[in-house]
């Protein structure tokens, strides 16, 4: 049996709660929102539009092997986190299938625009008639709740023509090449240098069941695209910008985010040499920003 300790924590403690217990041997903790399941409940991740970074009201969950010291563990935590004294908490035994369950209920689905959603494989579908796109948390970045994947995905949703081909790179799970065919692309392809991610998108893929090639950099095909979106970051965008560039179609559409906001326009200006761009849009501040090839 495992040890499950909660502790109810206000919003300036449970990151520092969160950081002493994971160094004092915790094999997984979970900051959440104290009021779950009650009117009281805050959304703020996967829900585009909310710009509330934590609960005012948290519950810290950590999990400890059977033969852990919660006493003494609680004891140096509290001193960790600059507490006057250990806080109220409680210690629950956890069978291991249960601690699956628990893990597991840390992700639901996330609602990414009217018909398109996000779902664990452990989940129903909340709205049968969606689109539905199968992920779950693996080692690759990407599956919904962060804000530059949602406005990548709501680009998609709301702009992709019929039968574009799309270039996803660095593509992580893979989320935004299997939206995109989901979405009703042509040909689609994924690029990152990270083996780990690229299988990871192959797997995604074929559990929703698109048909995607995912790419090492070295043995991504000569061709052009009628959309390229890469998610990734600021740097690597700027030192990409000549080879993103040079793969998008005349009149074809650039999609760029892992910008921050203070970042866009220095972002427009470069990218500005090859494109229409656009303004901004910002989510959380995280920005998208896409133009049309000239």
């Amino acid at each position: 049996m495992w040890q499950l300790l909660k502790i109810p924590a206000e919003q300036a403690t449970a990151d520092r709660l969160s950081d002493a217990l994971m160094e004092l041997g915790a094999l997984s903790v979970s900051i959440e929102d104290a009021h779950a399941g009650t009117t009281a409940e805050q959304p703020i991740f996967g829900e585009p539009g909310m710009m509330q970074e934590t609960w005012h009201d948290s519950l810290v969950s950590a999990l400890f092997d059977p033969h852990a010291d919660i006493g003494d563990i609680l004891r140096l935590a509290s001193q960790a986190a600059d507490l006057l004294a250990v806080p109220p908490h409680s210690i629950e035994a956890l069978a291991e299938q249960d601690w699956v369950r628990l893990t597991q209920s840390q992700f639901d689905p996330i609602q990414i625009s009217k018909r398109l959603w996000i779902v664990p494989s452990w989940h129903a579908a909340p709205d049968p008639s969606a689109i539905v796109l199968v992920l779950d948390p693996g080692l690759a970045f990407g599956t919904g709740s962060h804000p530059t994947t949602r406005l990548c995905l709501q680009w998609l949703d709301s702009s992709l023509s019929a039968n574009a081909s799309v270039l996803d790179y660095g593509c992580g799970s893979g989320i935004l090449a299997i939206a995109a065919k989901r979405l009703g692309a042509g040909a689609v392809i994924g690029v990152d240098i990270d083996p780990q991610a690229v299988q990871a998108a192959r797997d995604n893929a074929e559990r929703n069941a698109v048909t995607v090639d995912f790419y090492l950099p070295d043995a991504i095909p000569e061709a052009q695209y009628a959309v390229v979106i890469a998610n990734i970051l600021s740097n690597p965008l700027k030192v990409l910008a000549p080879l993103l560039a040079a793969r998008v179609q005349p009149h074809g559409q650039i999609v760029l985010s892992g910008i921050l906001a203070e970042q866009a326009e220095e972002m427009r200006a470069l990218y500005g040499e090859w494109f229409d761009m656009r303004p901004a849009i910002i989510d959380e501040g995280w920005v998208c920003l896409t133009g049309e090839k000239r």
